[in-house]
């Protein structure tokens, strides 16, 4: 048997090297789909089809798209060589565990690529190979007939069974010998063949009281297979009539949630003979295993009934064989069918089949966000499903092959306006009742750079003591950028400029992660009070963005500069002196103190104080225009050489000051004066740079 099966592998092996390769290329963007057709027990490793080559891909689209098979079954018997585009078998496949009686079997699986997403279906045909005899459930059949059993009385015998299938299923029956017996062979309508013996001449129990057969199951294969069964035929005495049932065949339907112990059917059959030869009894003959747990029958009334739990997806019908018997061994055969009938009992399963959990803000509408699967085992309509989202959002589900679904955009995204989603998918079926499953996914946005850095005012404005220390910091400017992560790392930079010649970043630094901006050196506000600067704040995408600000700096006085007498001028040449007559009456103007202080504001504020005098009694000083008036008549008993000293003092904190001498000469003409102070020069007017500077003061 050994050396059958093997012969087999290697025929079919050779006839893998000839199987015809069917593409189908569905014109769309992402789908397409091919077919193989390769023989059962093929050994791991052994080569399937060239998927790169049928599907018109390159290799290397395979690798970077990270090929990968999508197997709906919890088992993979095939894999892919991504860097051969090849698909070779990965698991021993045994057509009878993967199928059973199904035929053709296949099953399909899908070529899954990223990057874009893309997925190809393909459907594997596995052909059978006559690795299985024939086999009858019992080793020794035992039948009682009597001896008067009519020439033509028709015995139905044990089916043998054969999980292959095609020309390898069983397809003949021969018995041996024929002296009594001969063979009829029979189809049913699922195609399986089963065998009944006819009596073809008398019994004589006292010439033979027991006849033994060999009952031989063929199967169609090269070479073919077989499997026997001894008969062994004890003959009765006389029972001259065999029980007919009331139907050749009889038909029940049961939905697949009937409960336990339901009465299916009542079959019923008659015999002529009266007393004890007319008494019948039901049983069932030939029964699979798949129904051995499920229907039960009683012998004397022919009641069927469940005894077990139905599943329309499992099996949708029952083919069982009635036999009646009466108790000298007669027997009448019939059929009942029973149709199995599908109820919505399975809710729809919903698969990620792929799903990342991100997409980027700027994916367009129609971009494909995740692959899903739904399966419905029922059938009918109770198996047809629709998916959809519970919520609004800007997503939508669009059908594929299949059964497959794919997650797609509807509208623009914006991750500053909602940066994730929760979609709730919901798979409803169109059975009645209808039923239904939910699944829950979380949609992660991610960020591109579309925002730029914006500052909270387009000017700000600070104000600094001058003599100021270098390093100090005048303010912090922030910029806010909805955008996250290195998207939204904001740098600050000092815009490159000039101020007075020199560039802006003698004068001020900016912190590039805190926004703070700093003075570099030490101000003088006389000689510069105010400042532009501008600021620009950039955030760290590919490419980046930004957005500028200005910065006024205004440079605040301080007391820092004394006032400058500018009249009278001191000189250490020459002594000017001023003239009062002794004539001049009461609030004579003398002179008048001129001083300028380069500070502003109130540090600019001057007060003049007389703060020593020949006579105090005679000169006062005005506090605010430092003139210098008499306060009384002056008379011939003045001093003709008066002397005074005045402090010209600002309004600054703390205050700075200067003095000024003043010589007046108390005389009514300049010689008499001159006879008295030979080191006195009189002022001149009109030729004195003093009269100048103060003319220009004045103005």
């Amino acid at each position: 048997m050994q050396d059958n099966k093997g012969l087999q592998l290697r025929r079919c092996v050779k006839w893998q090297a000839e199987f015809s390769i069917f593409l189908l290329f569905v014109l769309s963007t992402v789908t397409g789909q091919i077919r193989y057709s390769i023989p059962e027990e093929m050994r791991p490793g052994l080569f399937v089809g060239d998927v790169a080559k049928d599907l018109g891909l390159d290799v290397k689209r395979l690798v970077s798209g990270r090929a990968r098979l999508v197997i709906d079954d919890s088992r993979q018997y095939v894999e892919l060589n991504r860097n051969k585009g090849h698909l070779v078998v990965k698991e021993r496949i045994d057509r009878e565990q993967l199928c059973g009686q199904k035929s053709p079997c296949s099953f399909g699986l899908e070529i899954l690529l990223e990057n874009p997403l893309e997925f190809f279906s393909i459907t594997i045909e596995i052909q059978d190979i006559n690795d299985h005899a024939p086999v009858f459930s019992k080793k020794e059949i035992i039948l009682e007939i009597g001896e008067s059993t009519p020439i033509g009385t028709i015995f139905l015998l044990d089916t043998a069974t054969d999980p292959d299938v095609g020309l390898n299923s069983l397809q003949s029956y021969s018995l041996k010998p024929t002296d009594n017996f001969a063979l009829k062979q029979h189809s049913r309508s699922d195609g399986s063949k089963y065998a009944e013996m006819v009596l073809q001449s008398v019994l004589d129990r006292e010439k033979q009281s027991e006849h033994s057969l060999i009952l031989t199951a063929i199967d169609g294969g090269d070479p073919p297979r077989s499997g026997t069964v001894k008969i062994v035929i004890a003959v009765l005495d006389a029972n001259d009539n065999a029980p007919i049932f009331a139907e050749t065949m009889y038909k029940a339907s049961v939905a697949e949630n009937a409960v336990k112990g339901m009465l299916i059917i009542k079959v019923s059959a008659s015999d002529a003979d009266e007393g004890y030869n007319g008494n019948v009894t039901y049983s069932f003959t030939h029964i699979g295993e798949d129904a051995t747990h499920l229907f039960q029958i009683n012998a004397a009334t022919g009641d069927i009934t469940l005894t077990g739990n139905l599943d329309y997806e499992t099996v949708q019908q029952y083919e069982l064989n009635l036999q009646a018997k009466d108790p000298w061994g007669l027997t009448g055969a019939s059929k009942l069918v029973i149709d199995v009938v599908d109820v919505n009992d399975n809710s729809p399963v919903i698969t990620m089949t792929s799903f990342s959990g991100k997409i980027q803000e700027d994916s367009p509408p129609g971009t494909v966000v995740a692959l899903i699967s739904v399966q419905d085992l029922d059938s009918g309509k109770n198996g047809q499903v629709r998916l959809s989202l519970e919520q609004n959002s800007p997503f939508t589900i669009k059908q594929s092959p299949r059964k497959y679904y794919t997650l797609v955009t509807d509208a623009p995204l914006d991750r500053e306006k909602v940066s994730s989603f929760n979609l709730t998918l919901v798979a409803l079926d169109e059975g009645t009742p209808s039923l239904f499953s939910k699944r829950t996914i979380s949609l992660d946005i991610t960020d591109i750079n579309d925002n730029a850095p914006a500052f909270s005012q387009r000017e700000y404005k600070t104000y600094i003591l001058e003599n100021n220390s270098p390093g100090v910091s005048l303010l912090a400017l922030q910029a806010a950028d909805p955008d996250a992560g290195q998207n939204a790392r904001i740098a600050y930079y000092l815009i490159d400029t000039d101020v007075n010649g020199s560039p802006v970043s003698s004068y001020f630094s900016v912190n590039a992660d805190n926004g703070i901006v700093h003075a570099v050196r030490s101000f003088d506000y006389e000689q510069i009070k105010v400042f532009k600067i501008h600021v620009r704040a950039q955030d760290g995408g590919s490419p980046p963005l930004g957005s500028n600000a200005s910065v006024i700096i205004n440079v605040q006085d301080q007391n820092d500069n004394a006032p400058q007498v500018l009249y009278p001028v001191q000189s250490g040449a020459s002594v000017v002196a001023e003239i009062v007559p002794r004539s001049a009456d009461v609030g004579y103007l003398v002179t008048k103190v001129v001083a300028v202080d380069v500070d502003s504001g109130q540090n600019a504020w001057l007060s003049y104080k007389l703060q020593k005098a020949t006579d105090r009694a005679l000169f006062e000083v005005g506090l605010q225009n430092g003139e210098i008036r008499t306060v009384r008549q002056v008379t011939d008993k003045d001093a003709l050489k008066q002397r005074l000293t005045v402090v010209v003092e600002d309004n600054g904190q703390p205050s700075r000051s200067a003095t000024v001498n003043v010589n007046v000469a108390v005389a009514d003409s300049f010689p008499e004066m001159l006879s008295e102070f030979t080191d006195f020069t009189h002022k001149e007017y009109n030729n004195n740079l003093t009269f100048y500077l103060v003319l220009a003061l004045a103005a």
